[in-house]
């Protein structure tokens, strides 16, 4: 087949695979046509080989990253077009290498070599100072929960293997069936192919039909105020804000209720840091406490401290250009109040880049100044805390992992919660910057995965987005659709064991990171014995 179309189906069926319109059954085998490209091209006489194996890679990926990820530019047309086009040119270079390393070494060696490169690219996606892993592999399953319970052994990376072993042996295998022209080759690959897709459907299935856990009942009421966040959610105050928060509270609120739980930066007027305890609007949520003294009030807000001391200025601090010798922490926070005395607050710290995060200052700020890529929000670095912070109740009972927005796509920092002492998570965003599209969709489907790796129940308040409530094998068990202004009401059931994953965490990435190392060794200093 020509290798263009290849390259050309590779990526059709790795976008129509992708939550939440797709069937992720295709991932095992969407790579398999850019692999027969490859191989292919390594085989031919033609010149510039590489060039030509980056170029077919990169338009599969482009294929997939646009279609997956266009919505994007609902909040910025170039902040879109870079994490498409770059993060597409990062995956090809992975092919790229990969067909390197394969003109030197032997095919078996090679396509683990490949493998153990992809997780290592994956799990780089979730630390580095560029990170987008919205497209990592074990993503795919998320609105297939009932695929991948074991996720709570594995994590997503679980996943990422799974997809990769099938596509690599169906790969082997349609070699050797062209080489053979055997049927019994077909039958062995349809053989193996199944075993390797049914026994861990299986496992799940027995995990899924078996799975409860017993803890504290828990009522929450998810608030969902419809903002729009593109005008007015930034010219309404704070007090306004609190107004409307007691209002849609006072339609769901009981005698029961323990939580009461706002989105991302829903008190979104910047408030100084240090003068919130002494505040009007302070004293308003106190106020309503005294009225319902077991309630928990966990909400989203914007704080900042000012300060002239050069001692405290950290990477992430900005400049008050108005004022000389004058800094500013910028924070995106989650609070807690409730009958305690003191106030509770977590600081987002896994940011979106270009809006809250400015990659790599001392490289890119002297090419390109203070410009960043928006994509939505505050155009301003925000500043973080090194520990996953715990909110308690005021009863002790019931401790909530404040996650905020892009932090819930990071399965191994979200274990981190829990290992401070979680028993259920508190999702906090704001998903209106992508209009009625697959980002907020994609959005709440990976929350579902969380679930599963920490088997914690999660309650979920979006600003506009979908606001819901999931419990801890996944499922989604009441929601507010996107668009619609209210408050939603329920029970989640809070769990204190501490799943093998929350334990271990990225561990498969890590041992493939050092395969990769090993394998690399070998590939710069043996040279090939066998050709596929």
């Amino acid at each position: 087949m020509n290798k263009l179309l290849l390259s050309l189906l590779s990526g059709i069926i790795l976008a129509l695979a992708w939550p939440t319109y797709g069937f992720p059954l295709l991932l095992f085998f969407a790579f398999v046509p850019l692999l027969l490209a490859e191989h292919q091209l390594r085989l031919s006489d033609v010149k510039r080989k590489g060039l030509k194996v980056f170029g077919l890679s990169y338009l599969t990926f482009l294929i997939w990253n646009a279609i997956t990820t266009s919505w994007l530019r609902f909040a910025d047309p170039f902040g879109a077009g870079f994490a498409v086009f770059v993060n597409s040119a990062l995956m090809a270079l992975i092919f790229l290498l990969y067909h390197k390393f394969a003109k030197r070494q032997s095919a078996n060696r090679s396509l683990l070599f490949l493998v153990v490169l992809w997780i290592s690219f994956e799990k780089l996606h979730l630390i580095w100072e560029f990170s987008w892993p919205w497209l990592n592999l074990g993503n795919g399953f998320s609105e297939y929960i009932s695929w991948i319970q074991w996720y709570e052994y594995t994590g997503t990376f679980g996943g990422t293997l799974w997809v990769w072993i099938l596509n690599v042996l169906i790969f082997k295998g349609v070699l050797s069936y062209q080489k053979e022209k055997s049927k019994q080759v077909l039958k062995s690959l349809l053989l193996k192919c199944a075993g390797l897709i049914i026994v861990p459907l299986l496992i799940s299935f027995g995990i899924y039909s078996t799975y409860s856990h017993e803890g504290e009942t828990v009522n929450v009421i998810a608030l969902q105020p419809n903002i729009d966040p593109y005008s007015e959610k930034y010219n309404m105050t704070n007090l306004k804000f609190a107004e409307l928060f007691f209002e849609l509270s006072n339609s769901k609120i009981t005698d029961s209720t323990d939580f009461i739980i706002a989105p991302e930066t829903f008190l979104a007027e910047s408030t100084r840091l240090r003068q919130f305890n002494n505040s009007l609007l302070k004293n308003k949520f106190d106020r309503y406490v005294l009225e319902h003294p077991n309630v928990n009030l966990l909400t989203g807000i914007s704080f900042y401290n000012m300060f002239n001391d050069k001692n405290k200025i950290r990477k992430e601090t900005n400049v008050y250009k108005y004022t000389p010798n004058t800094w500013y922490d910028d924070y995106n926070s989650a609070l807690l109040i409730n009958s305690l005395d003191s106030v509770q607050q977590y600081n987002k710290s896994k940011l979106v880049v270009g809006v809250e995060n400015f990659p790599y200052q001392d490289i890119l700020k002297p090419l390109i100044g203070d410009f960043m890529i928006d994509l939505g929000g505050t155009v301003s670095m925000k500043t973080t805390q090194d520990y996953r912070g715990v909110f308690t109740s005021s009863n002790s009972k019931f401790k909530a992992a404040p996650i905020i927005c892009y932090e819930s796509v990071y399965g191994e920092f979200v274990t981190g919660y829990v290992r401070n002492e979680a028993n259920f998570l508190a999702i906090i965003t704001n998903d209106a910057w992508w209009n009625e599209t697959q980002g907020h969709k994609q959005h709440l489907s990976y929350a579902k995965l969380r679930a599963v790796e920490t088997r914690r129940d999660i309650v979920r308040s979006a600003n506009t987005g979908i606001s819901a409530i999931i419990n801890a094998k996944g499922e989604i068990t009441s929601s507010l659709p996107y668009g619609e202004k209210g408050a939603l009401s329920g029970q989640i059931i809070t769990n204190n064991k501490i799943t093998f994953y929350v334990m271990a965490g990225d561990y498969i990435a890590r041992i493939s990171v050092f395969i990769l190392i090993f394998v690399g060794l070998i590939g710069f200093f043996r040279r090939k014995k066998e050709q596929l």
